[in-house]
């Protein structure tokens, strides 16, 4: 099986070659700039789109002209790689993907791309890599790269630049260590809830930094644009940024680690988070209800990272031979797991659930979990699984399978929570204090 995996370091460039690689990025920003400014002009004149092939001819006379001969101080092939961002970005929204191409703003995103193996030098053993008109640069090596070199992304975050090299090795069909399945329901109070009993609290980490920024941002706002006080000024909010978002980013990897390892199948909620956390302002002539309930909603939400939670079990799943389910998430939380009653009164507050049919209590995350796990299972069980499972397994639409397990209508009892596929509270409780 072909892997490809990103291995990314910050890097610890000189004054010169930190002064280059602005110049590179600005660089490809202008080519992509203009490129989407002559595809719009065609566009205007009735003029059929050019093609990547079309564009490179023109960036050869762009180099070669008298209007910007400075684009020759860039290396040729990220100038190219631009242009190729700008089809696929075209390709995108033909497609649906994406809305339209936009110009690209100075100090956003800055970044270029070395697509030629050959040039790019890597020298593990004393922390640095040769790139085209940079020379050597020492970066902080933190781990050992795996495989063979495809190709090398220059970018810029929070004043700070990083290297990602993508490499590809082989590597045999993944077998599942673990033999266990999991069902995990998504929450705010609970970052994720295990249908095993065990659950992981939200790290908040935007909530926990949200004062120090605000001070920073109106600190930044009393000083003069562009001025060297309003410089430092961004930099600390930068600074700010990139530390809410480095805490998010190593608490999902842990998470997604540790789950991934010690479960096979794991059944997961199909949630739209852009729908979920769109705003409920409205508009003037049709305002909405409850904006600042909605707003801090929103705002949680989007703390927690479950794009980004999904997407890392999504891979590390792949690697390690597992399998994610993604069922629909309707009812989920409103499913009675013994009798497979189906109401809204059930769960009357937000954190437990009582059955109105029978009388089974049991806290509302855990409950979701366990429906979550069933679902899957049905799901699993239903939809052909080829040589890349993943694909279609992952998002499938299948009714939830919450109600399976029955209570026994002649013993006319309700079957202990173990039938379900999980212990219950109160027994882990009784069983933590014995």
């Amino acid at each position: 099986m072909r892997r490809l995996q990103a291995f990314k370091f910050e890097l610890m460039p000189n004054g010169q070659q930190q002064r280059d690689m602005r110049r590179f990025a600005g660089s490809c920003r202008f080519v992509f700039n203009k490129a989407l400014a002559l595809q719009k002009e065609r566009y205007e004149q009735g003029e059929k789109k050019l093609g990547y092939a079309g564009l490179c001819k023109l960036l050869t006379n762009w180099r070669s002209g008298t209007e910007t001969p400075w684009l020759k101080d860039s290396p040729t092939h990220p100038l190219q790689q631009a242009l190729k961002d700008l089809e696929r970005a075209y390709a995108n929204f033909f497609a649906k993907r994406a809305d339209f191409p936009r110009f690209k703003k100075k100090g956003q995103a800055e970044s270029f791309r070395y697509p030629d193996p050959k040039q790019v030098k890597l020298d593990q053993g004393n922390s640095r890599i040769f790139l085209p008109k940079l020379g050597w640069l020492r970066y902080r090596n933190s781990r050992h790269v795996l495989g063979t070199v495809k190709n090398v992304t220059v970018s810029q975050s929070c004043a700070k630049w990083h290297v990602s090299i993508q490499t590809e090795r082989e590597e045999g069909k993944p077998v599942a260590q673990a033999t266990s399945a999991v069902g995990i329901d998504m929450g705010i109070a609970r970052f994720a809830t295990l249908s095993d009993g065990t659950f992981y609290s939200p790290l908040n980490s935007f909530r926990r930094h949200e004062t120090a920024l605000r001070k920073a941002q109106r600190a930044m706002s009393r000083k003069t644009k562009f001025s060297r006080n309003w410089k430092k000024a961004k930099a600390r909010v930068q600074r700010i940024h990139a530390r809410i978002g480095n805490a998010r980013r190593d608490y999902l990897h842990k998470a997604t680690t540790t789950i991934s390892n010690n479960h096979a199948i794991v059944c997961i909620e199909d949630l739209r988070v852009s729908n979920m956390s769109k705003s409920a302002a409205g508009t003037s002539e049709e305002p909405g209800k409850r904006v600042r309930a909605k707003s801090g909603l929103n705002k949680a939400i989007l703390d927690q990272g479950w794009y980004e939670f999904r997407r890392q079990l999504d891979y590390k799943l792949s690697w390690n031979g597992g399998y994610l389910v993604a069922v629909p998430p309707q009812n989920t939380s409103r499913t009675c797991p013994c009798c497979g009653h189906v109401s809204a009164s059930n769960r009357r507050t937000q954190v437990r659930f009582a059955c109105v049919e029978c009388g089974f209590e049991e806290h509302a995350d855990l409950v979701g979990a366990i429906n979550v796990l069933r679902a899957g299972h049905a799901q699993f069980a239903c939809v052909p699984r080829g040589d890349s499972p993943l694909g279609q397994v992952s998002g499938a639409a299948m009714p939830p399978a919450a109600g399976t397990y029955r209570s026994d209508p002649d013993a006319g009892t309700m079957p202990p929570l173990g039938a379900v596929g999980i212990p219950s509270l109160s027994a882990q409780s009784a069983a933590a204090e014995g």
